[in-house]
Parts: C-alpha cells; structure tokens; sequence
C-alpha cells in the first residue's frame, strides 16, 4: 500500500516550491468537496440543537430557505437563507458573521452583508425582554443592505420557527449547493459588488 506524498517541511517557511506545488493539487479536490461538507453540518445542526426552541437548527434553515424559494427569490438569496445560522455550533457569540464568511466567496455582496448582519437585525423581536435596544440596527440605515436585512428577517428568519410549516428537505436544496459552491471564488461577476437590488 502506497503512502500519500507529503510536503517535507515542518515550518511552512521551509518550503520548496515542490512542496508547495503538491499542495495545491491537494487542495483543488478539498475545494471541490465545501458544498458536500456544507451538507454534513447542515445535517449535524438536525441532530443537535439549542434547547428552548420547538425544532432543531437544521428545521429552522429548511424553513427560511423554503420560505425564501417559495417567495420566488434567487438561489443566492435560498442560500443565503438555508445557511444564515451555519455558524452557530461554533461560533455561537457570532454566528452571523461566521455564516457570512462560509457564503461570502460565492454569493452576491448584497447577501453576504444581510447575513452577516441578520443578528443586530433580529434584536428588533426581542431584544427588549432582555432590556437591550431593539433599534440597534438603525446605525445601519442609511446603508443599501438595510431594507433588504429587515425584509429578509422579517421574511424568511423569524417567521420560521413553525413546527407546523412543511418546509422543504435537505435534498431539495442539494443541488443549489453544488451549483453555489462549484462557483468561482470571488468572481466579480457573482460577488457584483455595491450592487444592492433587494430581495426580488
């Protein structure tokens, strides 16, 4: 049995230009894979969830995202909806921002900037249980992202926590992943950025 080539450094500024030739024929099929490992945290985030809530993170995207297809919006936008909370396994304290990143090389600018900032956005339901200002997000009023931010919250995001509402599966959304994630990274012609069209 054959043993995979390695790099022969220990410290990456002893590489070779070998070494890292290898690498980055390593890299181009871990590229092509995101859009299947997207799919494994989706399905994780079915198995454990936030207590409290009446269904699990996985549930909660399927809705948005659902919602967001049924809504006629584009696939930038489902995904941008199916994968607003990816980050809240791990970055709990700044999931948007996380989820953002996940998305921001494949999708337009305009929805990048919505999920990063759908947090302060949602503080607007019930950040005054908690004695905060739920017009945080005002700061960013005059900004182009604003209405859409309220509309995709207001939309897709809080409304879906329905464990009634029959969202459409996982697999459902495959495809669109695939289709996002076999983008380009960062071509300007999908990023079109300062480009802000609302959600339709």
């Amino acid at each position: 049995m054959s043993k995979q080539k390695t790099v022969g450094f220990i410290a990456m500024k002893d590489g070779t230009a070998e070494d890292y030739a290898l690498l980055e024929q390593l890299e181009k099929p871990y590229l092509a894979n995101t859009g299947h490992r997207i799919l494994s945290e989706l399905a994780r985030q079915g198995e454990i969830s936030l207590e409290g809530y009446k269904l699990t993170r996985l549930d909660h995207a399927l809705q948005s995202a659902t919602r967001a297809h049924r809504d006629g919006a584009d696939i930038d936008w489902i995904i941008g909806a199916l994968l607003h909370d990816i980050g809240d396994g791990l970055a709990p304290q700044n999931h948007d921002r996380f989820s953002a990143e996940v998305i921001r090389p494949f999708v337009r600018e305009e929805v990048t900037w919505v999920v990063e900032h759908h947090g302060i956005f949602q503080m607007l339901y019930y950040a005054h249980h908690y004695g905060w200002d739920k017009n945080a997000r005002d700061k960013y009023k005059h900004h182009p992202g604003f209405n859409s931010c309220s509309e995709f919250c207001e939309r897709w995001d809080q409304s879906s926590f329905d464990p009634d509402y029959q969202a459409e599966p996982l697999s459902f959304f495959e495809p669109m992943i695939d289709t996002v994630f076999s983008r380009k990274a960062y071509d300007p012609a999908v990023i079109q950025p300062g480009v802000y069209k609302g959600l339709f």
